[in-house]
């Protein structure tokens, strides 16, 4: 618009020049011959003045046509970005009405987004927590971003946790206005307050996997196995190509990757399993839930030493007595007849704890038999004899 000023100047001389001619004209009582010729001059110039200014006018109206052709492009795309968020995405004025959102935040309050459209947000938080929110108000007219977590009121149904971060926003006429982006938390404030149970299970409220007796369990280095129901058994193999049995994980046990420093490492179920996984990362942020793994982790930590123990026994006969002591503890039930174990372990299971072919656990196994300290049920489970 900077080319205006020069002729809105020109214009206004001009003006100026034409009403001292009209004066000279209204006080003379006989104007001058040169008056008329002189005012049509003028006059001319101011038309050639105005057609000028008509035709910046008219240049200033196409660019801002495309200006604003520009911003709604602009403000389109913006939208479209918007839907593609995850997370609830909100507008609002400065008095905290909403002007628009995604999806994703029409989804999280159970409604569609236009009936959104037009209210306060403030109207849309759970009533026992309007006051602690009226607060937090002041702080965010105040900073450039707050972060707070807040209850909202669902349209016909319960309410739901949202971990809620607000910025302020500044539009191209100076208009303020905020930001909120709503993530959804209620599931994570349900964990959290089921971690301050004296009781907490780990298991509980963790979506469970369910494994076939037999099946190659998937081991990731982010994350724990927490057994919910059956046994699985890990395993090794030496450098001469040999399974090696490093442990039985049963109930409330763990087992990962990130437990050992094995290259090879395997898990197999040796029944039908039911596993949840636990991810490291969350047991890092999480105190109470390291604290629940931590004698848990132990446990498994003192098996491994029991089972290498076994290596360390000069004879085969020694070992397998100690294999057969460290299972009646590990997978041992009572039964009538002594200690039964839950699961059917093979000769050759048996021969890699040991370090021993299978012919000679069979073997052995056989004379124990006979000697009336084992037997077996009619599952072929082994049971050892009181």
């Amino acid at each position: 618009m900077s080319d205006m000023n020069p002729l809105s100047h020109r214009i206004e001389k001009i003006h100026g020049r034409l009403s001292e001619l009209y004066r000279h004209a209204i006080a003379s009582p006989s104007p001058s011959p040169e008056l008329l010729p002189t005012a049509l001059i003028e006059l001319g110039i101011v038309s050639e003045a105005l057609q000028l200014v008509m035709n910046e006018l008219a240049r200033q109206n196409e660019k801002l046509a495309s200006m604003q052709s520009n911003i709604d492009s602009e403000h389109q795309r913006y939208q479209e970005l918007s839907e593609l968020l995850l997370d609830g995405y909100i507008v609002t004025d400065a008095a905290f009405i909403i002007e628009e959102l995604n999806s994703a935040a029409a989804a999280l309050f159970n409604t569609q987004p236009q009936l959104l459209i037009g209210k306060p947000l403030p109207s849309l938080i759970f009533n026992e927590d309007r006051a602690a929110f009226q607060t937090k108000l002041s702080q965010i007219q105040q900073r450039h971003r707050v972060d707070l977590t807040v209850r909202f009121q669902r349209y016909h149904a319960d309410f739901f946790s949202a971990s809620v971060s607000v910025s302020t926003t500044q539009s191209f006429d100076n208009k303020t206005g905020f930001r909120w982006i709503l993530r959804d938390v209620t599931e994570r404030k349900r964990a959290e307050s089921a971690l301050d149970c004296a009781d907490y299970d780990p298991c509980q409220d963790r979506p469970i996997q369910f494994y076939s007796k037999g099946d190659i369990i998937p081991l990731d280095p982010s994350k724990l196995w927490l057994v919910s129901r059956g046994v699985v058994k890990l395993s090794t193999m030496s450098d001469r190509g040999e399974e090696m049995l490093m442990g039985l994980v049963r109930d409330s046990m763990v087992f990962g990757s990130s437990l050992t420093a094995l290259q090879t490492y395997e898990a197999i179920a040796l029944s039908k399993v039911q596993l949840v996984s636990i991810s490291l990362t969350e047991v890092s942020q999480s105190p109470r839930l390291a604290q629940v793994l931590l004698p848990l982790i132990t446990q498994r930590l003192r098996q491994t030493e029991s089972f290498l123990s076994i290596y360390g026994q000069l004879r085969v006969e020694d070992r397998l007595h100690h294999l057969l002591d460290l299972l009646k503890r590990e997978i041992g039930q009572p039964v009538e007849n002594g200690i039964r174990l839950c699961v059917r372990l093979t000769h050759q299971d048996f021969a890699s704890a040991c370090c021993t072919t299978r012919v000679t656990i069979t073997r052995l196994l056989g004379k124990l038999q006979q000697e009336g300290n084992i037997m077996f049920d009619s599952h072929n489970h082994l049971i050892l004899k009181h």
